[in-house]
């Protein structure tokens, strides 16, 4: 039989809110996306994998400040153009 897709989404949605209402849950989900990036940056740095780790990570670092410099970069200008007053 076929779910409902509103009440799929309302038991989705309460099931969401109940995990993050557990303390220390969004830390532990943010650190681990935290690590999941650096070491994709990591990989992508060094993909043989010859650099010494510390180098390694202070360039992954660098990759990953990077990648989210340009996304904010994007949203500032879609943000600008969606405010600009025609002529």
């Amino acid at each position: 039989m076929p779910v409902d897709p509103e009440l799929a989404h309302l038991r989705a949605q309460k099931a969401a809110n109940t995990r993050w209402s557990r303390p220390g849950e969004r830390q532990r989900h943010g650190d681990k996306i935290a690590a999941a990036k650096l070491a994709r940056h990591e990989r992508l740095v060094d993909p043989d994998g010859r650099l010494a780790p510390a180098e390694r990570r202070k360039l992954a670092r660098n990759s990953l400040k990077a990648e989210m410099a340009g996304l904010a970069l994007a949203g500032a200008k879609a943000r600008r153009s969606r405010t600009a007053v025609p002529q």
